[in-house]
């Protein structure tokens, strides 16, 4: 098939039907396997020394000589073959998965969860991004059973910390030839050709100890669990509170529709909770973020500049609900294609002398990096000024944004896209999540996420439906066929 042909081939659609009428069920036994092993990063453990990344490469090494493909373990990378073509069609995904609060899960997240809500299988990873391999597993063994010749080897590549550490892969790179056609697998539908630049301003509000005797201020102000979710539990401490000051936040609550607040008063201490629900940090507007939501309902008042009231002024003032930055100064912008920055609060840590906030951004091309960096210290130098505040700017990382406008299979894909969900004229989209399509030649992403559909990964109810799982089953096998043959 032409990369510019219409119409999807008799053999990659009986193929597809094949694969979803054969495999169903061995598809979804596959990823209950890969789900139980917790391959998150750990501090200072390699992913090569990381017991459960080893056992979740023992597991994908099983199912692949069990279906008859070959299997070489390079350390970070695992490539899974079929085939012995010089030219070679690479499919990437990625092993590890994001960290989780196991509280906030009907049953463990490292089980398969198919019961607490029929038609989703419920587990960390199943959407980003072990459902995708077990696909892509089904997919090459259908070929394989059908011995389709295929002008292309076909590689799957499982890299085991995409979700932490890009250098390895970088490092993979530099010393081994990479396929000339590439998919990655972790993304959206139809055709992934742009992706937001990844970046965190991380600024220190430092404590003080100039607490007032008998005013209400914060002492305490926490939220977030890891910097690419978009958090959906804060909390604050208020002291020398009352009950005038309760009933004030209390009223104002109740015009929030999308986050719940509890309030605890005990011994003039006054503890606020909120809860909003977590996301991707890439969409933003998919999640309710509790940290700017809590500290737009403490905006009754201007605290105390301790530390933690420094925090939430800053907040307010500087974020607000809005997601693009519009308040920071003169950092928005936006891209017509790839759209605009977006800016959120996901994680304050805590540290003896100081909260650290960590505030994620998803930038598309418009703006070099140099100039964003100006306009971010810009904004905090004068709001400091401003406000006598004691904090610092810590060092902020800014990264690029990647756009691919010259993939010669993007058309085809296209076409697999269109001829299986009878969604028309599909166009490539841009997307604020990053992937290591930015790392293999001519990569662009297809999948596993449909356009219009809320994306769970990186949220504490990540799930894929069977219906989805079957889906993509259709397309990545026609779409292997038709690029490969």
């Amino acid at each position: 098939m032409s990369a510019h042909a219409k119409s999807v081939s008799k053999l990659a659609e009986q193929t597809a039907q094949y694969a979803v009428n054969t495999y169903q069920q061995a598809m979804i036994d596959s990823l209950a396997q890969l789900v139980q092993h917790n391959t998150v990063a750990k501090e200072g453990v390699s992913a090569t020394d990381n017991p459960a990344h080893i056992a979740f490469k023992q597991t994908l090494e099983k199912q692949a000589t069990q279906l008859g493909l070959d299997y070489t373990d390079e350390g970070y990378v695992v490539i899974i073959g079929l085939g012995e073509n010089k030219e070679r069609l690479g499919i990437i995904t990625h092993g590890d998965i994001q960290p989780v609060n196991p509280e906030k899960w009907a049953k463990s997240p490292f089980e398969l969860d198919s019961t607490t809500e029929p038609g989703k299988l419920i587990g960390r990873g199943t959407e980003d991004d072990k459902g995708p391999i077990s696909t892509a597993l089904y997919a090459m063994k259908a070929i394989k059973d059908k011995q389709i010749p295929l002008n292309k080897r076909i590689e799957l590549y499982v890299y085991m910390a995409e979700e932490s550490d890009w250098e390895p892969l970088k490092e993979y790179i530099k010393h081994h030839d990479l396929p000339q056609t590439n998919i990655t697998i972790d993304a959206e539908y139809p055709v992934v050709t742009a992706e937001k630049g990844y970046g965190t301003i991380k600024i220190a509000f430092n404590k003080t100890d100039n607490a007032p005797l008998f005013d209400p201020y914060i002492s305490h102000f926490e939220g977030g669990y890891f910097g690419s979710q978009i958090p959906e539990d804060a909390k604050a401490v208020i002291n020398n509170a009352d009950a005038h000051l309760l009933e004030q936040l209390m009223n104002k609550a109740r015009n929030y529709s999308d986050a719940n607040f509890d309030f605890l008063l005990k011994d003039k201490k006054l503890t606020v909770s909120a809860l909003g629900q977590s996301a991707h940090s890439s969409k933003p507007q998919e999640g309710v973020n509790a940290i700017p939501y809590l500290a737009d309902l403490l905006s009754i008042k201007r605290w105390p500049n301790n530390g933690a009231g420094t925090l939430v002024n800053f907040i307010n003032d500087n974020i607000g609900l809005g997601l693009e930055g519009k308040q920071f100064g003169s950092i928005a912008y936006r891209d017509d294609f790839m759209g605009p920055m977006t800016v959120s609060p996901t994680v304050i840590k805590q540290h003896k002398n100081n909260l650290e906030l960590n505030i994620n951004i998803r930038r598309p091309k418009g703006k070099s990096a140099q100039q964003l960096r100006e306009e971010i210290n810009q904004a905090i130098a004068s709001w400091k000024l401003k406000n006598i505040a004691d904090i610092t700017e810590l060092t902020h990382y800014i990264g690029d944004p990647f756009v691919q406008d010259n993939a010669p299979q993007t058309d085809t894909l296209l076409t697999v896209f269109s001829h299986f969900t009878g969604i028309k004229n599909a166009k490539p989209i841009a997307i604020g999540g990053g992937t290591n399509s930015r790392l293999f030649p001519t990569a662009v992403s297809f999948g596993p996420s449909m356009p219009g559909a809320k994306y769970t990964g990186h949220s504490e109810h990540e799930f894929i439906t069977v219906k989805q799982l079957m889906l993509n089953l259709k397309m990545y096998t026609a779409a292997i066929i038709e690029l490969a043959k």
